[in-house]
């Protein structure tokens, strides 16, 4: 008889020759469980996705009581369907009023493709620009977006007219021109190991984008709903984008993206042609329950402003001779060890003293620190404790 392992690495396709392997019977709160009852702390929550914890009665909650409405059904956009809507009033009346209008989908890539869409189908140009070691997702047109060449390239050819400029580089903006349909980034890049564009830069880009009627676009797939001390990451730099781009947090542990644009921008999907960007399951009511339930206790309970204390015990509890800096802001982490092979040693021997945590895509000398925002000052101390025996070993 096969092991659970055994048939996972049988029937499931791989993304990489070196899986994890945890086996997770359950889960609760920051931990995850194996079936014999060995206790992992969850360091990245999902990669920024379980923002309340594991197994949240709240969400749950939310998700029975609409699985005893209704599940799927109507493709996006034609029937009247409460959740999305409660969602979606929720979610405007938390961003500036420009931003009015929202479009649910499955995920983050799904939000950043329609996003582009939109962006040249409003401008109607076709150029656009996107960052050095940005991630936007792995679908064709949000891979394109992506600036790692190795990343990209058994993928190729992808969509033609994008160019990449260096973050925080002021001489590049003079690259964006009349052509230019967009510019996106994430404010703070999230797997070029926490890299965080500089406000004035940012105030620069919006500019730049306003006087040339080209769109701004932020992808805020894993700085959105809490995780950098403020609701929303743009707020740390006072700069409002055209369309922001949501998924992850989003949807409390349900797979949901969405992004927001003004009305007047977001009509344009109506025509030329009609149905001219559909989703089947986006905005799937029982998603958009629990990201109504979700965004509304971290709004309520205002977890947010709890967030750059838990981020300061961080930064003062991981002193050791291999840490070499620790850059982040929030619950949004990057420790840097100089050497992925020190990485490797560290997941490995976190995984068997009982703590989770992983690497950057683009980045492989640092290691993420991206807990639930639930996550108390105790849980702290006792997993920064846990991580620091495990340095001490590699």
């Amino acid at each position: 008889m096969f092991t659970k392992t055994e048939l996972f690495l049988k029937y499931l396709g791989q993304t990489s020759d070196s899986p994890y392997l945890v086996e997770v019977e359950r889960a609760e709160g920051i931990y995850l469980f194996s079936p014999e009852g060995k206790k992992y702390f969850d360091l990245i929550s999902g990669v920024s996705v379980s923002s309340l914890g594991h197994n949240s009665e709240i969400v749950n909650n939310a998700i029975i009581k609409q699985v005893n409405k209704h599940l799927h059904l109507m493709v996006y956009g034609e029937f009247v369907q409460s959740s999305q809507i409660l969602l979606a009033e929720y979610l405007v009346n938390l961003l500036p009023k420009e931003l009015n209008s929202v479009y649910f989908v499955n995920s983050g890539s799904e939000a950043v493709e329609g996003a582009i869409k939109l962006a040249k189908k409003f401008t109607g140009k076709y150029k656009m620009f996107a960052y050095k070691n940005a991630y936007h997702g792995s679908t064709a047109g949000a891979l394109s977006l992506c600036g790692n060449d190795d990343f990209k390239k058994s993928a190729q050819p992808l969509l033609p007219n994008i160019h990449f400029l260096e973050p925080n580089n002021f001489e590049q903006l003079e690259k964006i021109d009349a052509e230019t349909a967009c510019v996106i980034l994430e404010p703070i890049q999230a797997e070029a190991g926490i890299i965080i564009f500089e406000k004035f830069y940012l105030k620069s880009l919006r500019k730049k984008c306003t006087d040339l009627g080209c769109l701004l676009i932020f992808d805020e797939i894993q700085t959105g709903f809490g995780r950098t001390g403020k609701m929303f990451g743009f707020e740390n730099f006072d700069v409002i984008p055209d369309i922001i781009c949501f998924a992850k947090a989003l949807g409390g542990g349900m797979p949901l993206g969405a992004f927001v644009a003004p009305k007047k921008i977001m009509d344009f999907f109506k025509f030329s042609p009609v149905l001219g960007h559909i989703t089947t399951f986006g905005g799937h009511p029982v998603c958009c329950a629990a990201a109504h339930a979700s965004l509304k206790f971290i709004n309520e309970n205002q977890l947010y402003k709890s967030i750059e204390q838990k981020s300061q015990l961080f930064k003062n509890l991981l002193k050791h001779d291999k840490i070499k800096e620790i850059r982040g802001i929030g619950l949004l982490l990057a420790i840097e060890l100089e050497s992925f092979d020190n990485i490797l040693k560290l997941v490995k021997k976190g995984i068997e003293l009982g703590f989770i945590t992983d690497w950057f895509i683009f980045h492989d000398s640092a290691f993420r620190i991206a807990p639930p925002l639930t996550i108390s000052e105790q849980e702290i101390i006792e997993a920064c404790d846990l991580v620091l025996k495990a340095l001490d070993s590699i």
